[in-house]
């Protein structure tokens, strides 16, 4: 999971990297919009948060612009202060959510989860498939499967979409810190660990290749 920060308080920064860093979230943070913009162009993310004081002058315009563009990704809007009204028109706008500060940041960890459709305790279960995301543990019918790193964020990352048709560029961008530096390979090492790992043991599919388009998780699927 990739989160884009959009906020000039420094030492807010440090803090919202340091606890999303720590639930094992991958992040970049700016302190513009026009920065911001620039990222969103060239990498994908699951989730924005901006200060709202930082949108121009009508907020309104920005926030449709970047959900026009980006509609799968979640945006929170923080704001310097309660005002119903900022509220309401950001809201109309397109934003996902809306938080005034101060704010606890648990709160704003648990209104991430909820944007990004994860459950309080980041576990994954399917089908005697048990995958824990913030212990980095993967469970098949009880038995403890050492699967680490990469092919690990790999797996957890297609499960946590399953079904749905994630492309390499997708994946590069959601869990490698810098997407642009790395080859298309690296993933296919990743499933390889994985089927080596989970599928041939098991005698099970956890992830197939669609040509052209990327991977999807398939779990529960006899392996062919």
């Amino acid at each position: 999971m990739r989160i884009l920060i959009i906020e000039n308080d420094i030492s807010l920064n440090k803090i919202l990297h340091g606890a999303l860093k720590e639930h094992g979230y991958s992040c970049d943070v700016v302190e513009s919009l026009k920065e911001g913009k620039y990222y969103l162009d060239i990498r994908n993310y699951n989730l924005t948060l901006v200060n709202e004081t930082l949108l121009n002058g009508n907020s309104a315009d920005d926030i449709q612009e970047i959900k026009t563009n980006l509609p799968k990704t979640a945006l929170i809007v923080m704001a310097d202060k309660q005002d119903n009204q900022s509220e309401i028109e950001a809201l109309r706008a397109g934003a996902d959510d809306y938080i005034s500060k101060p704010f606890d940041v648990d709160v704003l960890l648990a209104r991430i989860l909820a944007r990004l459709g994860l459950n309080g305790n980041r576990l994954i279960q399917i089908d005697g498939l048990t995958i824990n995301l913030d212990e980095e543990r993967v469970n098949y019918q009880e038995q403890a499967i050492d699967l680490r790193g990469k092919p690990f964020e790999v797996l957890a990352h297609l499960a946590q979409y399953r079904n749905q048709i994630i492309s390499r560029e997708q994946l590069l961008h959601a869990l490698w810190i810098d997407p642009e530096f790395v080859t298309p390979q690296v993933i296919e090492v990743a499933i390889n660990q994985i089927r080596q790992k989970i599928d041939k043991p098991f005698g099970i599919t956890t992830i197939e290749p669609v040509r052209r388009r990327g991977y999807r998780f398939v779990f529960p699927k006899e392996l062919s």
